[in-house]
């Protein structure tokens, strides 16, 4: 007894929705018009930690591994002959960490197991597709 007792407590203290169900990482699909343009993404440390030419899909950690330790990310996109644009990538929490550990009895999941894992968080797709403005354009 003693011992599914234990087995109880530790999945209760163990579970998290959001870690469940939650991937470390998130696909972002960057697009802009007129496509090839050269993009750099940056986390909240200035490190460059994807870059290429649109249109790509390209893999960000959600979370640093520290407690709460959500990212944060800048796209620069820049092209020949068209204005540069910086976009912040926002993350917020998802709904599976929300509302996904209520039934798991909340607070070990909320406090204890998604804050470390980034599957608690989701990052914003950028605009479906980013338009360059031709340098000198008026709008």
């Amino acid at each position: 007894m003693r011992l599914i007792l234990l087995a109880l407590a530790s999945a209760w203290l163990l579970s998290g929705c959001a870690t469940i169900v939650g991937d470390k990482t998130q696909d972002v699909t960057i697009q802009s018009w007129p496509q090839g343009a050269k993009f750099v993404v940056q986390d909240e440390t200035g490190r460059a930690v994807a870059e290429g030419f649109t249109p790509k899909t390209v893999t960000l950690a959600k979370s640093d591994g520290s407690y709460f330790g959500k990212k944060k990310f800048l796209l620069m996109l820049e092209q020949p002959g068209f204005v540069p644009q910086t976009i912040p990538l926002n993350e917020k929490a998802n709904l599976w960490y929300l509302l996904g550990n209520i039934p798991l009895g909340g607070f070990p999941g909320w406090l204890l197991v998604d804050p470390f894992n980034g599957g608690m968080y989701h990052i914003e797709e950028p605009p479906a597709r980013i338009i360059m403005n031709p340098v000198g354009a008026r709008g």
